[in-house]
């Protein structure tokens, strides 16, 4: 590949849902010595639940596999695609992708 040659640019025009994310709670061992990321390489590591920052939805739970794939974190957003997959998103980089349609 060419460092001279453009390459093409693309507009985004998916519609999800999103929630903006309050706080990440991890179902965590208790040890101090060890952090979350660490304990969630573990068979132990069961997941947690996301608190949305709009008071109207409940905790959503998650389970290991999308921690570990996904790392969700606190001011980021909680996305679902309209064929269910579940992701998340950085913040700058989901409020620079989409607007809110309702």
């Amino acid at each position: 590949m060419s460092v001279g040659i453009k390459m093409p640019t693309y507009r985004c025009h998916k519609t999800v849902s999103a929630l903006k994310i309050k706080e990440v709670v991890c179902h965590a061992d208790a040890d101090p010595a060890v952090t979350i990321d660490e304990f969630a390489k573990t068979e132990e590591f069961q997941g947690g639940h996301i608190f949305p920052d709009d008071k109207r939805y409940g905790p959503i739970p998650f389970d290991a596999a999308y921690f570990r794939k996904h790392k969700p974190e606190a001011g980021g957003y909680y996305v679902v695609y309209s064929d269910g997959y579940k992701s998340f998103s950085p913040a700058k980089a989901f409020e620079d992708g989409y607007t809110r349609v309702d």
